[in-house]
């Protein structure tokens, strides 16, 4: 049974989405599109046999971490499963476009 420790996320950047492989299978892919200052989650979408899995999750954290580290553009998460899954993990928040700033305090 496949689980999230099993995907390997590819950055395909001609097809512009991240992609989530079991093995030699296409489990899943998140697509986006960009502008000068913005990643645009438009879209995720994971085969039904790999639903329930953690693929769309281990897509989602991959391409959020690479956002993350290139430090040029904010997210824009137009995908409502994109969205959901930001909402659930608050130290991604702060990549969002027009997200407040912090207020928390060590």
């Amino acid at each position: 049974m496949t689980d999230a420790s099993d995907v390997r996320v590819e950055h395909n950047q001609e097809r512009h989405r991240y992609e989530g492989w079991c093995d030699d299978r296409l489990a899943g892919f998140a697509e986006y599109q960009l502008t000068d200052q913005l990643v645009v989650f438009t879209h995720t979408e994971v085969e039904p046999e790999f639903e329930g899995r953690g693929v769309g999750s281990a897509i989602v954290q991959a391409a959020l971490d690479d956002v993350r580290a290139a430090g040029k553009r904010q997210v824009l998460p137009l995908c409502p499963f994109v969205k959901s899954w930001i909402r659930e993990h608050a130290d991604y928040v702060p990549l969002v476009y027009g997200a407040p700033p912090s207020t928390a305090r060590d």
